[in-house]
């Protein structure tokens, strides 16, 4: 689409380009993208069902856990089919309108996920520092108003992104350098002032993601503290193990999401392509990874995949 390059125009409608630099390369990109996307699908929706489906798994981890397959599935699904689009067909165009709800969802749903994970950190501190009372505290109302905190929080913080983006005069250009839109991406293109996006923008990072983490770290030291003072070793162990799945999720999801939001914001000088292939690690790999990972170090979830597949045969 050609558009004028001056402050009379706004544009309405960007090209996403995939990712800059590598665009002969598109067709053996999608390949990962497909993979993982497929997986991520069929993983997590596998997980879901078992969980609402078998009665013994509806204890507290089992939930949260299953909140945390839906949002995986969400987040997957609000980027990679665009990113397939882009690499198969060069699908690129997006209005505005568009742009700016997908960096909605996006965003929203990674804080989302990371609220889970932090109520997950919660829920192992409760099940080993206080096993007795584990079920009288978390009780399945208690679950629910947590769900409803986490979902009212994620896309309450994000909501005023839309009006900051859409104060914004788009005239620099509509080329946006990614496979899907990005907040500071798209403000950048922008002519106006953006001072308030990127420090809104921190300050959402800083009271959730942040936070999220800080609070996952003490709960842990605070289960560490516990673990460490029970006598029996295998009692340990076994303590110990139960948070196993979880800690790999949580490296797996803010690794590489802190050091994308890092890289977008301060690695002027890293290439183009390395920041979008960092942005779009965060967005493939948990959501296919996690339900591998809890259903290989999973027991209870493990079984229950043996017994939906192979109880025929045997």
């Amino acid at each position: 689409m050609t558009t004028l390059n001056h402050t009379g125009v706004s544009h309405t409608v960007f090209r996403l380009l995939g990712i800059p630099g590598l665009e002969d390369q598109h067709m053996w990109i999608s390949i990962p993208f497909f993979i993982s996307y497929v997986t991520a699908l069929l993983g997590n929706s596998l997980l879901i069902f078992i969980i609402l489906s078998k009665r013994s798994l509806h204890e507290p981890m089992y939930l949260f856990l299953c909140m945390l397959a839906g949002s995986d599935i969400v987040l997957s699904t609000c980027t990679v089919p665009q990113a397939l689009a882009i690499f198969w067909f060069h699908a690129g165009e997006i209005s505005l309108d568009r742009c700016i709800t997908q960096v909605f969802f996006l965003t929203s749903i990674f804080i989302y996920e990371s609220g889970i994970l932090m109520v997950m950190a919660f829920d192992r501190y409760i099940a080993i520092c206080y096993p007795l009372r584990y079920t009288t505290i978390l009780r399945h109302s208690l679950i629910g108003k947590i769900g409803v905190v986490v979902f009212v929080r994620s896309y309450g913080t994000i909501f005023p992104i839309i009006f900051l983006l859409k104060r914004l005069t788009f005239c620099k250009n509509n080329i946006l350098p990614n496979t899907a839109c990005k907040h500071i991406v798209l403000a950048r293109v922008s002519c106006d002032d953006i001072r308030v996006n990127i420090w809104y923008g921190v300050f959402v990072l800083l009271s959730t993601v942040v936070l999220d983490v800080l609070l996952i770290f003490i709960s842990y030291v605070l289960i560490l503290r516990t673990v460490f003072h029970i006598p029996s070793q295998d009692a340990r162990r076994k303590a110990l193990n139960t948070c196993g799945s979880h800690v790999c999720v949580i490296i797996l999801f803010y690794g590489p999401g802190i050091f994308s939001v890092l890289t977008q914001r301060f690695g002027r000088h890293i290439l183009p392509y390395i920041h979008v292939l960092l942005a779009n690690v965060y967005i493939l790999v948990p959501p296919m990874l996690n339900p591998i990972i809890y259903g290989i170090k999973t027991r209870q979830i493990r079984d229950q995949v043996i017994c939906v597949f192979f109880t025929k045969q045997k």
